[in-house]
């Protein structure tokens, strides 16, 4: 038998707003102790239904589209990405635009995008300071921008061009990861006048880059050579032979840009905050990464990706009565599988709150109990570049460097909707 409502949290929605926005150790913990697998929060202008059980995961990424939409489940995310970010879209437009972009990041085009990975990744490995401590996340975010520079963009490796745009998108990503940004955001609403003022100054210099670059792409005589995936979207066509619009362009261009960037900068250094601490894992990787295997650099990647992931929740917003784990639901609700929660299950992982990447050694991850990726038809396109990608920098760090723990163990952080390390995942590299 159903019910109408699950049950909720009790804190007024300023408390509750201010643990999220916070990421405060043991705020979603406690409420799944307390209510279960299935229970309500108040942060954004419209409650959550927080979902923690495989099950009710399988439904959400199951349920029709027609149902249960994802991209106004993100509406917070678009006053930077814009309306035509794939994120932020539904229905017939979502597929038409991931169809002409899925072939960026699979193929033959993936395995040169690694190349110039590995070179990238070399490079900064050599800058990174020996005999003192250090925080790993500015290091890997270096790594990520110039990936997002070359692989992305496609853009020279030296010259104005490429300083301008690298100073428009560090500065975006600084200005984002503020908290009091995302709490304001979440309680105006994305479309709040106040909300479009706050981002206008900061997204400006990056547009007008941003522009820029793709009028000179577009006329540019050897796309079909270049391999970077601006190149590529300007190639793609839909179905009726339509290419994408400027506007398009730009919209997944900076989705590209937040998304790829922070999100496996931070995942990179959670990899590396924890695996310092087990000595014997990380011997394995520096064995590892001399040869040709990548088992081991594979399962690094996954463990970390579950234990700490850098989202923590897969949003979608109702538009027809649904039911999910017993419950109704009508539209104008957002429900929510959160990813730290399923995770952490006991059920599912055994030692749960350990760092153990064996457990990935024989065994594939499931389709709804490892979801830092998310899942259903909105899995992340960038998957396998975001993969590749953490693979290639484990290896290049192991090879060059050996990196011992500071201090204690890290907790995480709010930056902007990612949960980093404290102290940036700090290490130090002998001399």
């Amino acid at each position: 038998m159903t019910s109408s409502t699950p049950p909720k949290a009790k804190q007024p929605r300023p408390v509750q707003t201010w643990h999220f926005a916070r990421r405060t150790p043991g705020f979603l913990t406690d409420l799944q102790k307390e209510h279960g697998d299935v229970f309500g929060i108040h942060f954004q202008k419209r409650p959550w239904t927080i979902v923690a059980h495989p099950d009710a995961v399988k439904q959400v990424f199951t349920a029709p589209t027609s149902a249960l939409r994802a991209g106004s489940g993100n509406e917070i995310l678009g006053p930077p990405l814009g309306q035509h970010s794939l994120l932020l879209l539904d229905g017939a437009e979502h597929m038409r635009q991931r169809r002409m972009l899925l072939p960026s990041f699979h193929g033959e085009k993936l395995a040169l995008q690694k190349a110039a990975m590995e070179r990238v990744a070399e490079q900064q490995v050599a800058l990174m300071p020996r005999g003192t401590p250090f925080a790993l996340r500015p290091r890997m975010q270096s790594i990520a921008l110039e990936v997002i520079m070359e692989v992305v963009l496609g853009t020279a490796a030296t010259g104005v061009q490429h300083d301008t745009l690298s100073k428009a998108v560090e500065d975006l990503l600084e200005w984002l990861m503020v908290p009091r940004r995302l709490i304001t955001t979440g309680m105006l609403g994305p479309k709040h006048p106040v909300v479009k003022w706050m981002f206008r100054s900061v997204l400006q210099p990056l547009d007008q880059g941003l522009y820029a670059l793709i009028a000179e792409r577009r006329l540019a005589t050897d796309l079909d050579e270049r391999d970077d995936i601006l190149s590529m979207m300007l190639l793609a066509r839909d179905e009726e032979g339509n290419p994408m619009s400027d506007a398009e362009v730009r919209d997944e261009l900076v989705t590209l840009i937040v998304a790829g960037h922070e999100t496996t900068s931070t995942a990179l250094s959670w990899a590396f905050e924890r695996l310092s601490r087990d000595p014997a894992g990380l011997a394995r990787l520096e064995a590892e990464s001399h040869t040709d295997a990548t088992e081991w650099s594979d399962a690094v990647a996954k463990e970390a990706l579950r234990l700490r992931p850098v989202l923590d929740f897969v949003v979608r917003a109702v538009h027809e009565p649904i039911e999910i784990a017993g419950y109704n639901f009508v539209p104008g609700d957002i429900v929510t599988p959160c990813i730290k929660l399923v995770h952490m299950r006991e059920d599912i992982y055994p030692d749960a709150e350990a760092f153990k990447p064996e457990r990935w050694l024989d065994t594939k991850p499931g389709t709804y109990t490892w979801i830092p990726f998310g899942g259903g038809t909105r899995r992340c396109i960038g998957l396998s570049f975001a993969m590749a990608e953490m693979d290639v920098v484990l290896r290049a760090v192991a090879r060059s460097a050996h990196v011992e723990p500071v201090g204690d163990e890290e907790h995480a952080v709010s930056r902007f909707i990612t949960s980093s390390p404290s102290r940036g995942g700090e290490v130090l590299i002998p001399a």
